[in-house]
């Protein structure tokens, strides 16, 4: 793997994709910067050679053009303490102040670009953007796993400008020899953990993860149409009415694979999606007619608890329930404490970013499992086979 362990970045410009989308208060402060402490080694490797950094990264969605509410400005305080530095900053990214200031770079010195997709080239992979901002260094590098599965100006495109200089980040490689050794190298027994809202978003994960584990668990929103797909009663839940064949199919090949394919047995149901709701214990295939489950019961935490407890790989992506409303939260929150006594009793835990690195930063056991991916869909899309458009421009 091409990392930055591989040139010395003395006098020159490394042209670095982050990854800096992190949340933001209505004040505009930081509320979660893990994203922006896991570019910070390829960051002080480059500083520490004697090179500069010209940084860019997305933030938001933003539609038409420059806001406020996704200015990286927003950030340049907090990365100035994080670095010990001050950081510098373009309200433009390829404007010729960019242009200007990046030229004028001293080693050691670094500079924030403001958000990418306050262009719409950005998204659209658009060459002359990409060869703009490649303009701006003598060197890429890409850090910036989070949206290596898209193929933007600034993770597919720009590398093509740079041939013979162009580098994965400390964080790129990281995430991408973790993933291939839950992929290739899983010690047995191995567990994946699914959650979240939709089958359809997983299936097909879960279809590659059938080959692969020996225990298959499924929780959140998504166990709802798994059991209407088996007759059950469920209320008001959520449930995807065109997956109920596909959600019997699953359950066939798991069987037929040998996966022990656990599903809830009961939820913590509730009258109302709030965390004022009435609620009650019930089972997952019998909820009352308007209500609807929300987070896995006590038995289920007890069944997956044992499961993940004797478990040696576990990969976990996706919540149990509504973990952000405290009435809610206890199905994920026994999820994440049996992860992490599985890896303090030597499992090898993969956290698969998304809902599930939210859950397990709230609970404030981030530090506590082997390891939390910073990009949700990317992880996905490199689990299931595909070739992410950030990393194969790097490799080409």
């Amino acid at each position: 793997m091409k990392t930055i362990d591989f040139l010395n970045f003395s006098g020159k410009r490394a042209l670095v994709r982050v990854d800096f989308n992190v949340p933001l208060d209505d004040k505009f402060n930081i509320t979660d910067d893990n994203r922006m402490q896991g570019a910070l080694p390829t960051i002080e490797k480059i500083l520490n050679d004697g090179g500069s950094v010209i940084l860019m990264s997305h933030l938001g969605r933003p539609k038409d053009g420059p806001s406020e509410k996704y200015s990286l400005k927003h950030l340049v305080k907090h990365l100035s303490f994080l670095l010990n530095r001050d950081v510098q900053f373009a309200d433009d990214c390829i404007s010729e102040d960019a242009m200007k200031k990046s030229k004028a770079l001293k080693p050691g010195e670094v500079l924030l670009l403001e958000n990418l997709r306050f262009y719409k080239e950005e998204e659209k992979g658009d060459e002359i953007f990409a060869q703009k901002l490649a303009q701006l260094g003598d060197v890429y590098v890409n850090d910036a796993f989070g949206t290596a599965h898209r193929a933007h100006a600034s993770t597919a495109i720009v590398a093509k400008f740079f041939p013979d200089a162009k580098y994965f980040g400390y964080l790129m490689a990281s995430e991408l020899a973790n993933a291939e050794k839950i992929l290739h190298h899983a010690e047995k027994p191995f567990t994946a953990i699914m959650g979240g809202a939709k089958v359809s978003d997983k299936i097909e994960l879960i279809e590659k993860l059938l080959e692969k584990v020996d225990n298959l668990i499924i929780g959140g929103g998504m166990a709802y149409t798994f059991a209407k797909a088996q007759g059950g009663r469920i209320g008001k839940s959520l449930v995807e009415e065109d997956k109920l064949d596909l959600a019997n199919n699953l359950i066939s090949k798991a069987k037929e694979k040998g996966v022990n394919l656990i599903l809830p047995v009961d939820s913590v149901i509730a009258d109302a999606f709030s965390n004022d709701a009435n609620t009650e214990i019930a089972p997952n295939n019998n909820i009352k007619e308007s209500w609807m489950g929300l987070d896995i019961g006590p038995e289920s935490i007890k069944r997956f608890g044992d499961i993940i407890g004797n478990s040696k790989t576990i990969l976990w992506n996706g919540p149990m329930g509504v973990f952000e409303m405290k009435k809610f939260e206890s199905g994920t929150k026994a999820i994440a404490e049996a992860v992490v006594k599985a890896t303090k009793n030597g499992a090898f835990s993969l956290i698969g970013g998304g809902d599930s690195a939210a859950a397990v930063s709230k609970f404030g056991f981030s530090d506590d499992v082997s390891y939390v991916s910073t990009g949700g869909g990317a992880l996905l899309e490199y689990m299931e086979g595909k070739e992410l458009p950030g990393v194969k421009a790097i490799n080409s």
